[in-house]
């Protein structure tokens, strides 16, 4: 007996077998605006409105969880001047944003040293977090101040302080243990990881979540990246066999 195909939107994509979660590395602000012969500014002005019509896009069809690497550990030692203009743009970016996270349902999150970030950034996050708490229809994830051995490094240490302090047998630790102290604690793992700009490498991003994502590396630089590309990877995900080490 044969199966039912699988019902397509407008899009052609198969809404019952979207990524649960997907992360994306925004890479190449800086580069687009060079090209243009522009300040490096302008090329985050113009990634944040990538970065709205990622959000909107994943909302409508269903992503539940979308993380974006939007500032990395290692981003601190660029110059005084693009650091303060893009902790300006994430403050611009969370105020503008809120009353639309309200509207689509849509719950904040941060993850990353975020004792790091500016006092005033730090409290537009908590604004919006406290705004969107009890939102259900997608998680928006910013890793800002974030690194992905930093992560695991801190969540080995919390397990630490338990076995020291009697909390857990050291013969207990499990992957769950390790999970459960890490960032993400709770949500599903990425399926799929997309990198724009070329970059073949995933730059200390997600390390434990993405063991068995599946990677999509497009040369499109971010602030060119579109809803139709979006969808197109979306689509060859779909087409792609997931063994999981099995045969």
């Amino acid at each position: 007996m044969k199966s039912n195909p699988p019902s397509l939107d407008s899009d052609g994509l198969d809404r019952s077998a979207l990524p649960a979660h997907l992360a994306m590395i925004m890479d190449g602000n800086g580069r687009w605006a060079q090209k243009k012969l522009m300040n490096r500014v302008k090329g985050h002005e113009q990634g944040a409105d990538t970065v709205r019509m990622v959000v909107r896009t994943c909302r409508e069809i269903g992503i539940a969880c979308l993380t974006l690497y939007a500032f990395s550990t290692e981003n601190w030692q660029r110059p005084k001047t693009e650091v303060a203009a893009l902790m300006a743009l994430l403050k611009k970016f969370l105020v503008a944003e809120r009353a639309e996270m309200q509207v689509n349902n849509i719950r904040f999150h941060v993850i990353g040293e975020q004792e790091r970030l500016p006092a005033d950034v730090r409290d537009e996050i908590q604004r919006t977090r406290d705004a969107t708490k009890t939102n259900n229809g997608m998680v928006l994830s910013l890793a800002l101040s974030y690194g992905g051995r930093a992560e695991i490094v801190r969540a080995v240490r919390e397990i630490a302080a338990d076995v020291q302090n009697g909390r857990l047998r050291a013969d207990a630790i499990t992957e769950d243990t390790l999970i459960g102290h890490l960032y993400t604690a709770g949500m599903p793992d990425p399926e799929l990881l997309i990198r724009t700009s070329g970059e073949m490498r995933i730059s200390n991003f997600l390390l434990w979540q993405i063991a068995y994502a599946e990677l999509f590396i497009t040369p499109t630089l971010w602030p060119d990246f579109t809803r139709e590309e979006l969808i197109d990877i979306l689509k060859q995900y779909q087409a792609r066999d997931r063994r999981f080490g099995r045969v």
